[in-house]
């Protein structure tokens, strides 16, 4: 997931699309950006390449893409439920254009809102706890190989391959 090649690789539509949603809310580009970055970098660390793979790594890396863009907006927007859904509003839309296989993209979309249930269950934490206890989840996390196995992993992290 480098994010600058994935921009670039965007069709205009999309990057329309983007341009809008970053327009209604130019307060939030920065943190989003910002926080993105953050992730990769913890990523790269933990887990080398591992996580561009449909491995534990990735659901980590998604939750926790999630949970930094919540920590990050939340210093703008000041507000949870508007914080949450300004993250649930970029990734969900990143997600549509990425164009994965439908269990990749559910997995992606299961992943990223568990990250935005820590964020919300675990707010007067610190960040780093909050990003421990996303890793004490991964090492918890199912394996999946149907969509429908989502469903029975509410509270979990999910991964495709090992």
């Amino acid at each position: 997931m480098n994010l600058w090649n994935r921009i670039l690789k965007m069709n205009g539509r999309q990057l329309f699309r983007f341009g809008i949603l970053f327009l209604k809310n130019p307060l939030l580009v920065f943190p989003t950006l910002r926080a993105s970055k953050t992730t990769l970098k913890v990523c790269n660390e933990l887990f080398g390449k591992r996580h561009h793979t449909n491995g534990k790594e990735n659901a980590f890396r998604h939750a926790l893409w999630n949970l930094e863009i919540c920590i990050f907006c939340q210093k703008r927007l000041k507000n949870v439920e508007k914080t949450t859904n300004w993250a649930q509003k970029v990734t969900n839309m990143y997600e549509k254009v990425t164009q994965n296989e439908s269990l990749d993209e559910a997995m992606d979309y299961h992943n990223n809102a568990i990250g935005r249930m820590v964020f919300l269950s675990h707010f007067a934490k610190k960040k780093d706890k909050m990003i421990e206890f996303l890793h004490k989840m991964m090492e918890n996390s199912v394996k999946i190989e149907k969509i429908e196995d989502i469903n029975n992993c509410q509270n979990k992290l999910v991964y495709i391959s090992d």
